[in-house]
């Protein structure tokens, strides 16, 4: 399935080396929020912190997102 952003009408992609269903999802979420903390993507996603924390370090590790602070946005 593709989405497509509203706001642009452009279909959004991820990037195939995601395999793991939270990641695409963390993802998306940012994607979407641009920017957002631990904090929030746990209420937003009914996530808890502990499952984001590695999901998160995965991400970083590979490039994908970029932490400044507390905040998590895509590189």
């Amino acid at each position: 399935m593709i989405e497509t952003d509203a706001g642009s009408g452009t279909a959004m992609s991820l990037p195939t080396e995601l395999q793991s269903p939270r990641a695409k999802l963390v993802y998306l979420y940012l994607t979407t929020n641009r920017r957002a903390t631990v904090s929030e993507m746990a209420e937003s996603l009914a996530m808890k912190k502990i499952s984001l924390y590695g999901i998160l370090k995965t991400l970083r590790n590979e490039e994908f997102i970029q932490q400044q602070g507390e905040e998590y946005r895509l590189a």
